[in-house]
């Protein structure tokens, strides 16, 4: 059913638990495994170029991190798992991944990150159920 599966993720706890979805789905069905974080968080000013230095690299490690668990997640139930780090806006960077890639099933976690709207459907979650082109997973 599932060629190619495509898991988003932010690191978040949320996001954790899709990617552990996906892993169970993608070795069901023998399907290709791919997970994409995207950067999207650099300073939109700093008092010198070192902040900003300091900042790509802080981010850097922190999706080193996020990619780490996952494949760690990923071998311990015999699938592999292809990572990428992508900047850009969330949304456009994961339909254009999606379309690009050819992906089946996208898979995200539920919550958004806004404190008033972001608890009952974030919108993240929506906008990307709204616009992907291939079926989307949300877990909860």
């Amino acid at each position: 059913m599932f060629r190619k599966i495509l898991v988003a993720n932010d690191g978040s706890d949320g996001a954790k638990k899709a990617v552990h979805v996906a892993i169970d789905l993608a070795k069901r069905y023998e399907a290709e495994l791919h997970e994409i974080s995207v950067e999207e968080h650099l300073p939109h000013y700093a008092a010198t170029v070192g902040e900003v230095v300091e900042a790509k690299q802080e981010a850097a490690e922190y999706f080193r991190q996020v990619i780490r668990e996952a494949e760690q997640a990923a071998v311990a139930h015999g699938v592999r798992l292809t990572s990428h780090v992508v900047p850009g806006h969330e949304v456009e960077t994961i339909v254009t991944f999606a379309k690009n890639y050819g992906v089946d099933l996208l898979v995200i976690d539920f919550m958004g990150h806004s404190k008033i709207f972001g608890r009952i459907w974030g919108s993240t979650s929506q906008n990307l159920t709204k616009l992907s082109p291939c079926t989307v997973l949300v877990v909860k």
